[in-house]
């Protein structure tokens, strides 16, 4: 038991160790983080994000959200998918999000496959939740040490290739992981954390979309 590690809060409730570092975190983690998502919008935010990540601290990204929202259409993608050379000068320009040219350009094309997925798949949500990895494959009891050494799976690392053949870019399998974890296709939150078995009742009570 000596590696769970959870982080008392202020309500005397023990979480995860990793929200510790500032209310944004807890907060985050205490009402996001390991809820299933399947609502096409915020899944394809999330994937936008953790390409931003990339690089930083999920700190930086969360509080920097709101400005993302207002820079990117609220992640729209069928918007988003119609941004040209203004909006990345735009965005460019955009002191509330992190400005990196490769990665504005990244989110831009990501919108534009995201709707071929859309026209393919029905919804961005049906494609993403075939990636889910199946119960049995999941460690028996998720602690800190475990979950330090938690960064790819091998559903995270067939996404990672799938979408980088249908042409995404920052997707790579450790960013897919993050977003699997992020919208609780697996659950992620340690056994003594007061989160985790909100969030096993609302994956067991989902309907799986495309299902």
């Amino acid at each position: 038991m000596a590696d769970l590690q959870a982080f008392t809060g202020p309500d005397g409730r023990r979480r995860c160790w990793w929200c510790a570092a500032a209310p944004e975190l807890a907060a985050y983690h205490d009402a996001e983080w390991g809820f299933p998502v399947t609502d096409d919008r915020r899944l394809f935010e999330k994937i936008c994000l953790e390409g931003f990540q990339s690089g930083l601290s999920w700190l930086t990204i969360l509080r920097k959200r709101e400005a993302f929202r207002r820079g990117f259409a609220g992640f729209g993608f069928e918007r988003i998918a119609r941004f040209g050379a203004k909006d990345v000068a735009r965005l460019l320009g955009d002191a509330g999000i992190v400005r990196h040219r490769g990665k504005i350009e990244s989110a831009i094309n990501n919108a534009r496959r995201a709707r071929d997925l859309v026209g393919e798949c029905g919804s961005l949500a049906a494609y993403l939740w075939r990636f889910e990895p199946p119960a049995a494959s999941r460690p028996k009891r998720i602690t800190a040490g475990v979950l330090r050494t938690l960064t790819t799976c091998p559903e995270s690392v067939a996404l990672s290739k799938d979408l980088k053949r249908r042409g995404w870019s920052f997707v790579g399998p450790t960013t897919m992981y993050a977003l699997m974890q992020a919208v609780g296709m697996v659950n992620d939150h340690t056994e003594d954390c007061c989160i985790r078995a909100a969030v096993e009742r609302a994956r067991r009570a989902l309907r799986r979309p495309g299902v």
